[in-house]
């Protein structure tokens, strides 16, 4: 079986991916794709994981746990969703290091499937939003305690991508920015469901019509429609600019409140953020999604 698993990054989409997926859960049945309720599987695999600390799990253990997601129903392709895969906010730099259990969640998600074609896909964010976001899932106030001695400016996403890949190297992993997703939200829904690229889906347009006004939106459709375009690229250009001219700005407006930043210290940590993408796009065996 197909095993597709989205395991993060922490405050990325809001769970809008999961639920824009599950709109789609009738159509993509048809093909033997489930995308099973969170409620399915979230608690059950975390337990199970903690459970084996590392110890082999038994024969029966996997169709066990795939017969209880299914409930007993059969599927080709299984497509799950735990952003919080890695831990919750408060213990992401647990020990002084980024996301430290990383490894060990790996290891027991793939002891579990052992046989099934296991598929990673991960979002990654820019520090200056995502270190304030986090914080505040997190309900703290202080930096340095909450990052446990780990240097801001040091937090890179490839060093974790490099150590996904080091843990796992035989699965595909998929990595995109979470500032892109307006522009590649429906890409993101066809490639976690593996689903025909002939088949029409539902909720490729979830995410924009979030941060942009009920006008603009009607306003893309409208255009789209009159004006079809002949590539994804071309029509990825056309989304981008009318979310430049519609865009709500309380939806887009990222708030960047640590004691301690100035203007210098969110652009150095994005500068550094775009330079980690370029080398996260470069390296192999990662299937790096850009607009």
């Amino acid at each position: 079986m197909q095993i597709v698993f989205h395991i993060g990054a922490n405050q990325t989409d809001e769970e809008r991916l999961l639920k824009s997926l599950l709109k789609n859960g009738d159509v993509f049945s048809q093909q033997g794709i489930k995308v099973p309720g969170p409620g399915k599987y979230r608690r059950l695999l975390r337990e199970t994981i903690k459970n084996l600390q590392g110890a082999t799990p038994s024969e029966d253990t996997r169709d066990i746990l795939i017969d209880a997601i299914l409930d007993d129903e059969q599927a080709n392709r299984l497509v799950m969703s735990h952003v919080s895969f890695f831990g919750v906010a408060q213990w992401i730099f647990d020990g002084g290091e980024f996301y430290g259990l990383a490894e060990r969640k790996l290891t027991g998600l793939r002891a579990l499937f052992p046989d099934d074609e296991l598929e990673l896909h991960f979002a990654i964010r820019n520090p200056a939003t995502f270190l304030p976001a986090i914080m505040k899932d997190a309900k703290s106030n202080d930096i340095n305690d909450f990052m446990r001695g780990v240097d801001p400016m040091s937090l890179r996403w490839s060093n974790l991508i490099t150590r996904i890949k080091t843990c796992l190297p035989d699965v595909p992993l998929t990595v995109w920015s979470n500032e892109d997703t307006p522009m590649i939200w429906a890409q993101l829904i066809r490639e976690m469901s593996g689903v025909d690229p002939l088949t029409k889906i539902v909720g490729g347009f979830d995410l924009l019509s979030a941060i942009m006004s009920e006008d603009g939106m009607k306003r893309l459709l409208t255009y789209l429609k009159s004006h079809p375009p002949q590539t994804e690229v071309q029509k990825r250009r056309i989304v981008a600019a009318f979310l430049d001219k519609f865009a709500l700005d309380d939806q887009i407006e990222e708030e960047l409140d640590v004691p301690g930043w100035t203007d210098h210290t969110v652009a150095l940590l994005s500068d550094q953020y775009e330079q980690d993408i370029d080398l996260i796009a470069r390296m192999s065996g990662v299937n790096f999604i850009a607009p």
